[in-house]
């Protein structure tokens, strides 16, 4: 009867500490729905991506709106075409929007920050598939620090 007691509590005890592993893998992959949702796709051009991944966070000041669903190359310009997945009831941007790669911390994790643009009235909205035009590519580190070593002579 005794190892049977001790048999239940070890295995309870595994049992919490893989739910425990396994929530904490979600956080920290931050994964925050498992279904698709209502969402719809605005696509962006951009010169340098960084180090961005699928699936990384689309934000409008620090809020996540959406993520990033793809990543391809554009033949004939030969750039990056990021194209992202915008929960629908974010779906209030104008054609003078713009967005920009931007990292969390100094070496953290790359997203794609969306700044609305102003609305005066002549403006359309952005709708499935359309593209942003207004984009600022990633500023990569090793760019920045090769940029310091070959100015200063």
């Amino acid at each position: 009867m005794r190892q049977v007691k001790i048999e239940l509590w070890v295995g309870s005890f595994m049992l919490v500490g893989i739910c425990s592993v396994l929530i904490m893998i979600f956080r920290v992959a931050d994964v925050t729905r498992l279904g698709s949702g209502d969402v719809y796709i605005l696509k962006a051009e951009f010169n340098n991506i960084g180090s961005l991944k699928i699936h990384a966070p689309v934000k409008v000041a620090g809020v996540a709106i959406g993520r990033v669903k793809s990543i391809d190359l554009n033949i004939e310009s030969m750039l990056p075409v990021v194209s992202m997945e915008i929960n629908v009831k974010y779906s209030q941007f104008s054609d003078t929007s713009s967005v920009q790669i931007l990292t969390s911390g100094l070496i953290g994790e790359q997203y794609i920050g969306l700044f609305p643009g102003f609305m005066s009235g002549g403006e359309k909205m952005l709708s499935d598939g359309d593209f942003i035009e207004d984009t600022k590519a990633a500023l990569v580190l090793e760019d920045l620090i090769g940029q310091i070593f070959y100015s200063v002579k």
